[in-house]
C-alpha cells in the first residue's frame, strides 16, 4: 500500500521534516558519485551490528554510536530513498506540528536509535551494514498512529490492478506494522537472517518507540487538541 495524502492540515511549516528530506537526498547524490567506493562508505557510516559489539567491548562509545545516526541518512537505491522520503513527507509534517521543531528532531533521532538497537538485538553478529531512514520514519508512523488514528489516508492499493481508496489511519498503519512484524519473524527463521535484506525489526522497534515516546514528549491534553485538526470529509 502506498499513501498518497492524508486529511490532516498543519498550522506550522514542517521545517525539520523538509530539512531531513533534503539532507537525505543530498547524501544519496553523494553516494551516486562514489562509484566503486560506495561500499566502503556504507561499511564505514552504516550500522554494522558486529562492529557495534566490538566498539562497545572496547569501551569506544563514540565509534559505537556514530554509525547508528549516520546510517539514517544513507540509502541503498532510488526506491529505498523515495519510499522513505515520501512517507516522511506524508506523516512527518503533522507529528512535527504537534511536537514542535526541536522536539521533533530529537524524537526522530531517538526512534532511529531504538530502531537500530532493535535490529541489533535480533542479529547481533551480522556484518551487513544497516542503512536507511526507515527506522526513524517508522517512529514517525507510530506517533501518527497514536495522535491521529481516525484520520483518513488516501491509499494506492495493488489488487490485480491499482485501486485508490481512503482508509482510516489506524488501519493503514496497523496493517503496515503487522506486515513488518510478520516479515521480520520470517526473516529470523529463514536464510535472510544470515545474508541480510530488509531490516524489518528496525521498523518494528521504531514504530513501537514512536508510539511510546509520545507519552514522554506530549503534554497530557495535546492529543485531544491536535486531533481536532482533522479536515471534514
Amino acid at each position: 500500500m502506498i499513501p498518497l495524502r492524508d486529511n490532516i492540515f498543519s498550522f506550522r511549516t514542517p521545517f525539520v521534516a523538509y530539512a531531513l528530506i533534503i539532507l537525505n537526498v543530498l547524501v544519496f547524490f553523494v553516494e551516486l558519485s562514489l562509484g566503486d567506493r560506495l561500499m566502503s562508505l556504507l561499511k564505514t557510516f552504516g550500522f554494522v551490528p558486529s562492529r557495534f559489539v566490538f566498539a562497545v567491548g572496547q569501551g569506544n562509545l563514540l565509534d559505537a554510536a556514530m554509525p547508528i545516526f549516520t546510517s539514517m541518512f544513507l540509502h541503498g537505491g532510488w526506491l529505498h530513498l523515495i519510499g522513505n522520503m515520501w512517507t516522511l513527507f506524508i506523516f512527518g509534517d503533522n507529528v512535527e506540528d504537534t511536537l514542535g521543531h526541536g522536539t521533533f528532531l530529537l524524537f526522530y533521532l531517538l526512534t532511529g536509535l531504538v530502531a537500530a538497537l532493535t535490529q541489533f538485538m535480533v542479529a547481533p553478529g551480522s556484518r551487513v551494514p544497516v542503512v536507511g531512514a526507515s527506522g526513524a520514519i517508522a517512529g514517525v508512523m507510530g506517533a501518527y498512529f497514536y495522535l491521529f488514528p481516525s484520520a483518513r489516508v488516501l491509499t494506492l492499493v495493488p489488487i490485480l490492478f491499482f485501486v485508490i481508496i481512503e482508509v482510516p489511519a489506524y488501519i493503514f498503519l496497523g496493517f503496515w506494522f503487522l506486515m513488518q512484524f510478520w516479515s521480520g519473524t520470517l526473516a529470523v527463521l529463514g536464510p535472510a537472517a544470515k545474508v541480510g535484506g530488509v531490516a524489518f525489526w528496525a521498523h518494528v522497534g521504531g514504530f513501537v518507540a514512536g508510539f511510546l515516546l509520545l507519552l514522554v514528549f506530549l503534554p497530557g491534553q495535546a492529543k485531544e487538541r491536535w486531533q481536532k485538526k482533522i479536515k471534514p470529509a
